[in-house]
């Protein structure tokens, strides 16, 4: 059996003056890491409560702002609701978190909200009500341009709303809004229940690349709403299951362009629409992946142009009712797309026949009565 054997250790030795200094050395060396370790771990817990005291701080300023410019839009002078709204768009710039950003806007939003009351007209009798209506819409016109001016600053950017939800269900817009270039990179966009009646409602090469855009039960019956070379897509032809919906819209006055607008994946829903009489074009606009949804829609005065459109993938139903208007697919092309009118009811729209060819492509059905 192997025995271990340990060298006693010379309790009577003495140390030398270079090896007791080394010594000194070496513990004020523990002693000044240590104290530099307790320094950082003090510094850092220091900061930590300084950046929390910050942000509190900035948050008690912003609420008593936020209140302030909140006051302002429930004034009866339209000057102070129209500084009201400056202060509260400038809020949401400098807003310390998300959330806070998002509440100055659902405020903005419901402003746009209130009853709508109408135009008296200038009848001398009522000029001191048709001058205040003048002066309350400016109002109203001023928050559509602020918001349209920051949904085009790049997200992430300093005065930037984009992925925020704007939710302008119900509301009328019987003015400009300008919304060309921006860009919906999430969040929900909400015209539900809208009324454009007037002006020019502006979406001209727009980007929609995710999230919902949502005009159901909207009425257009004036003016124009623009869509011309929008996209619908992220920018790879992926829309990562986004929706632009206008289900049991009303197109009976205006025009709605969706000129060269691209569709490139997510759903675009007209079920249950009615086009009676508003000038709605679809010409050169390409359906490269889309479910594009016609069901139950009714074509009965107007014009909807579908003309030189690309059907090149996706699903497209039309089982819709054609009593009326026109409906023009003269020059689409269908060349991967699934396209189904099997359930349509009237006459053919013009120039659909000849766009689907003879032999008719397997992706297209017709009724068969056409």
């Amino acid at each position: 059996m192997t025995k271990l054997c340990f060298k006693e250790i010379d309790t009577t030795a003495k140390l030398d003056a270079k090896t007791l200094f080394d010594l000194v050395k070496l513990s004020f060396g523990v002693v000044a890491g240590a104290g530099a370790l307790v320094a950082l771990v003090v510094a850092y817990r220091r900061q930590r409560v300084d950046e929390a005291g910050a942000h509190r701080e900035a948050t008690r300023l912003h609420t008593e702002r936020f209140s302030q410019a909140v006051d302002k839009l429930g004034s009866d002078s339209p000057a102070v609701r129209l500084g009201g709204v400056h202060a509260l768009a400038g809020l949401a710039d400098d807003a310390p978190t998300q959330d806070l950003r998002q509440t100055c806007i659902d405020v903005l939003c419901a402003y746009l909200q209130l009853p709508f009351t109408p135009d008296p007209g200038n009848d001398p009798a009522h000029q001191e009500e048709h001058h205040r209506y003048l002066a309350f819409r400016k109002v109203r016109h001023t928050i559509l341009r602020l918001i349209g001016d920051h949904y085009r600053r790049t997200r992430g950017t300093h005065r930037s709303w984009q992925g925020c939800d704007l939710d302008l269900t119900g509301v009328t817009i019987d003015g400009s809004m300008n919304f060309s270039g921006a860009t919906f990179s999430g969040g929900t966009v909400d015209f539900s229940g809208a009324a454009f009646s007037g002006g020019e409602v502006n979406f001209r090469v727009a980007t929609f690349s995710g999230g919902m855009v949502d005009f159901r039960d909207a009425t257009f019956s004036g003016g124009t709403v623009d869509f011309r070379d929008a996209t619908f897509s992220d920018g790879t032809g992926n829309f990562f299951g986004g929706r632009v919906d206008f289900g049991n819209a009303t197109f009976s006055g205006g025009t709605v362009n969706f000129n060269v607008a691209t569709f490139s994946d997510g759903t675009v829903n007209f079920f249950g629409a009615t086009f009676s009489g508003s000038e709605v074009d679809f010409r050169d606009t390409t359906f490269s992946g889309s479910e594009v949804e016609f069901r139950d829609t009714t074509f009965s005065g107007g014009t909807v142009d579908f003309r030189d459109a690309t059907f090149s993938g996706g699903t497209m139903h039309f089982g819709a009712t054609f009593s009326g208007g026109t409906v023009n697919f003269n020059g689409a092309t269908f060349s991967g797309s699934t396209v189904d009118f099997d359930r349509a009811m009237g006459p053919a729209p013009d120039g659909l026949l000849a766009a689907v060819g003879t032999p008719r492509a397997t992706t297209v059905t017709l009724p068969a009565g056409w």
